[in-house]
């Protein structure tokens, strides 16, 4: 639905050529507005598989979504993020069977190179370098996950008080740095699978590689050590010379490939927590045999997801 845009209507018979090609780019257009539903307030998803667009803070964010038939107020919300290739809908659609077997709401928001630039724009927020005592933007790609969730449960009559967080790739990187700067974020499980780099929780290390520099507190470092985070690693993702994985002197402190990257991370986690006293919420999990692949690895995510273990 789009609101406050009228199209006239041609009673006359069109014999010029720039009519005719008035009226295919019209009709082209009107294609794109079918297939591209702004939710607003009172509006309602339809079952299946979906997109909507969200308005925030003058950026738009695609939403592809799955909704199974005769979904309950009460249906679990999960939130997939997307890798570097910012292909929301792929991701949708990979995961689909799992939201149909399972039983889950499937929200897939696309954060696009054009509105979000870059990696920083993306996986960091929107943020190089965040000093003590600084805020997150209510622009940043961290400031959309929450009133995209607001918006999934008023669309579809939704009562879920959290959601689940998955993320892949850059997605991964996305999702371990939200759980920093979000510390008020409604996350009840999260799976961050096969990043390329991590922002490692040490105050010895610059951000966004450590914490030195950046605004997290004590606060926030307990409660990001403290969530239901699973580590998940592909055992095959080791390909050292990926075109897609960061090399630089910092990255390479933390392996050489993404395998090695998330046991450092997993390992900073735990040193840490023991440094502070609390108990490490975090778990570390492997994919016997999985690459850099978002579909191989959601085999073993939606387990953790569901509540369970997936080869523990």
């Amino acid at each position: 639905m789009l609101v406050g845009m009228k199209f006239p209507v041609r009673t006359t018979i069109m014999t010029k050529t720039s009519d005719f090609i008035h009226s295919l780019v019209m009709m082209g257009l009107l294609a794109v507005i079918a297939s591209s539903p702004i939710v607003a307030s009172g509006e309602s998803l339809k079952s299946g598989a979906g997109r909507f667009e969200f308005h925030h803070e003058g950026k738009t964010v695609p939403v592809w979504y799955f909704l199974p038939e005769g979904a309950s107020a009460e249906m679990p919300v999960w939130i997939v993020m997307h890798g570097v290739g910012r292909d929301a809908n792929r991701y949708r659609d990979e995961w689909r069977p799992h939201a149909e077997k399972h039983r889950f709401i499937l929200v897939a928001p696309e954060f696009s190179e054009a509105e979000f630039p870059g990696n920083d724009g993306y996986a960091l927020g929107g943020m190089k370098e965040v000093m003590p005592g600084g805020h997150v933007s209510k622009a940043s790609s961290f400031s959309f996950i929450e009133p995209i969730f607001d918006a999934v449960k008023e669309a579809t009559g939704n009562r879920s008080e959290r959601y689940q967080l998955f993320g892949h790739s850059a997605g991964a990187q996305f999702v371990h740095r939200y759980l920093y700067f979000m510390p008020e974020a409604r996350v009840a499980r999260a799976v961050a699978a096969n990043a390329g780099w991590w922002t490692v929780p040490d105050r010895g290390v610059d951000f966004p590689y450590g914490l030195r520099g950046s605004m997290i507190d004590d606060a926030m470092l307990k409660t990001m050590l403290q969530r239901q985070l699973i580590v998940l690693l592909g055992t095959a993702d080791v390909d050292p010379n990926d075109k897609n994985l960061r090399r630089t002197p910092e990255a390479l402190a933390q392996g050489p490939h993404r395998f090695a990257r998330g046991h450092t991370f997993f390992e900073a986690g735990q040193r840490q927590a023991a440094a502070l006293g609390i108990q490490l919420g975090w778990k570390l999990d492997t994919a016997p045999g999985v690459a850099h692949s978002d579909s191989g690895m959601a085999e073993f995510a939606v387990k953790w997801l569901l509540g369970g273990e997936a080869t523990k």
